[in-house]
Formats: C-alpha cells, sequence, structure tokens
C-alpha cells in the first residue's frame, strides 16, 4: 500500500467519525447553533454568601483556643518500660563511632588511630 492510499484511507475514516459525532451532539443537544443560543440566555446563578452568626464565631473561635492549649501542654511522661526501648534502640552500639558529616572529618576519622581526636583538614586556597 502506497502512502496516498493510506491517507485517503485515514481522511474517510475521519469524515465517517465526524458525521457521527455531529449525529450524536445534535440527539444529545450538545452542540450547534441552536443549543449555543439557549445557553447564552441564562445568567450563571450567583451563590449567595453565607454569614456566620456572632455566637457560632465565638464557638468556633473557642474550640480552636482550646486546641491550642491543649497543643501547646506538655506530655505526659510515657511509661519507664517504654522509655528504655526507645533508649536501647537510639543508643549507638558499643565499639563503633559515629561518622562525621563533615567530609574532611570522614577522611580524618578513618585515618586517625581509635580514641584520638582527628585533626581537620582545611582545603587550600585556590589563588
Amino acid at each position: 500500500m502506497d502512502e496516498d492510499a493510506i491517507l485517503s484511507a485515514i481522511n474517510a475514516d475521519i469524515a465517517k467519525l465526524q458525521e457521527a459525532r455531529a449525529l450524536l451532539t445534535k440527539s444529545a443537544g450538545l452542540g450547534g447553533p441552536a443549543s449555543r443560543k439557549a445557553t447564552a440566555n441564562v445568567s450563571p446563578r450567583q451563590s449567595k454568601r453565607r454569614t456566620l452568626s456572632p455566637e457560632a464565631r465565638k464557638r468556633i473561635a473557642d474550640a480552636q483556643r482550646k486546641r491550642w492549649a491543649a497543643a501547646r501542654k506538655p506530655k505526659k511522661a510515657a511509661p519507664a518500660a517504654a522509655t528504655r526501648k526507645a533508649a536501647k534502640r537510639v543508643a549507638p552500639v558499643k565499639g563503633k563511632k559515629a561518622a562525621s558529616t563533615k567530609p574532611g572529618l570522614r577522611k580524618a576519622a578513618k585515618a586517625a588511630p581509635a580514641g584520638t581526636k582527628p585533626e581537620v583538614q582545611k582545603p587550600e586556597a585556590p589563588f
């Protein structure tokens, strides 16, 4: 099949689909000049803005202040067993040092023997 035959087949399919669409939109009242004129005359409905009474505003404000006060209160101490479990999870493993987050300290910590303080390597000036 050559390109011209393919293009003509596609154009025929497009024409059929456009006809089917036109029939569907007319029967549903979705397209065409008649339906556009009918919708143009209808004005959009404006919603009336609702206002709160002073009593309702006061109730809402009091409830919010109560929530803020509850959030500011210090939390009750957890049972001792629960805190011990949490401390075990967070506590570092014995014999291992925590890795430094600074790049210069990481290199120095690897090279330095255990128990000594690593020296920080400062980068040289570019000029």
